[in-house]
């Protein structure tokens, strides 16, 4: 059903980064089981896509039985992952060496902000705090401007989620190998300074430069930015190559021989000036009809709930329905084992006695 179909996991569960990494690997076939605590959860379980795939158990980690029962799936597992501070899982006897103990071919994975180790890796933090700390913040946002926040999309998922998914597939491949487990240390400091990589090698190059909004990819080019339209709505429009360019200011109506250079950086502030007002003059799905599918690298500026219904998303499949909730599809594609939604999100324990049959480690004792 999926090319991780086969691996057991164990998400012991958290906030955001982790929950959003245990959809992906369940969206691709491995069988994801969430160690749920009684609390109150942030979002509703049947309307949480990131709970989709996967089924819940109800645990009390303080508890010894609480305790051997995750160490009995341990026993059972590929992997598992966690999202707390430094420390806690080993306080609650659940650390990589415990785990271990059990499993020697267990791939440990863990999820923070700041890393296991350093100054700050007990202390307290969310996104923007990481993506502070790495660089990537102080290079988003307009000339002049403070630095913008990307969402949490650069720190929990990209920098986080994603980097975790990857270390953790990494490490079960060498383990098919080498017949041991690792610990896998993902921290949103280091993935979020890792996505920065290109723009080290631009400075390097003397091709960046460190004040917002003034640099080919940030919005300092008058053909890689967001304009207003004339309903008051936003199209984007990404024309870095010259031969690129030159369609864009062809179907615009524009002179390039009056426009200049294209990477002339001193004209680009005038060049926006120009655009800002041209793009003024139509509504958004006006510029739709005359650029969308060129190569002129156009698009609307659609919301998520208007991407839904793109042509081309519709036609990709992008989004899907499951429990009756529209959102996005597993990603990325394969050829041969296609990935799928095995199922709508669970209620918080209400797989336990299943999980453990499955699992082979025994029916819940009551």
């Amino acid at each position: 059903m999926g090319p991780l179909e086969g691996l057991k996991i164990v998400e012991v569960a958290g906030l955001g980064p982790g929950p959003f990494c245990g959809m992906m690997l369940a969206d691709l076939g491995a069988d994801v089981v969430c160690v749920d605590r009684e609390a109150v959860p942030r979002l509703e379980p049947a309307s949480d896509c990131t709970r989709r795939g996967k089924r819940s158990i109800l645990l009390d980690l303080k508890s010894a039985d609480g305790r051997e029962a995750v160490l009995k799936l341990v026993e059972k597992a590929d992997a598992l992952f966690e999202g707390f501070r430094p420390g806690v899982m080993e306080k609650l006897g659940l650390g990589p060496e415990e785990c271990m103990l059990r499993n020697p071919r267990l791939v440990y994975g863990r999820m923070t902000g700041w890393g296991q180790i350093g100054p700050l890796s007990k202390a307290a933090g969310h996104d923007i705090n990481y993506i502070s700390l790495s660089g990537a913040l102080a290079a988003i946002g307009r000339k002049g401007e403070k630095p913008t926040v990307p969402l949490n999309l650069v720190g929990d998922y990209g920098g986080g989620a994603m980097i975790l998914a990857l270390g953790l597939v990494s490490a079960l491949l060498e383990s098919q190998k080498s017949g041991q487990g690792q610990v896998v240390d993902a921290a949103m400091t280091d993935g979020s300074a890792l996505m920065m990589s290109v723009f080290y090698s631009l400075q390097a190059q003397g091709q960046w430069q460190t004040e917002r909004g003034s640099n080919l990819l940030d919005g300092g080019a008058h053909f890689y930015d967001v304009y207003e339209t004339k309903d008051g709505k936003y199209v984007s429009v990404g024309s870095l190559e010259p031969h690129l360019y030159a369609e864009l200011l062809e179907k615009l109506g524009v002179d390039q021989d009056a426009f200049g250079p294209q990477y002339n950086h001193e004209s680009w502030p005038e060049l926006r000036g120009q655009f800002s007002t041209l793009f003024k003059t139509r509504s958004r799905q006006e510029w739709c009809e005359l650029l969308e599918g060129s190569d002129a690298c156009f698009a609307p500026v659609l919301d998520f709930n208007e991407a839904v219904h793109h042509p081309h998303n519709r036609a990709r499949k992008t989004h899907i329905e499951v429990g009756g909730m529209i959102q996005p599809a597993p990603a990325p594609r394969f050829s041969r084992t296609s990935p799928e939604v095995s199922f709508a999100p669970h209620e918080p324990g209400s797989d336990f006695d299943a999980v453990m049959k499955d699992w082979g480690v025994g029916e819940k004792n009551e």
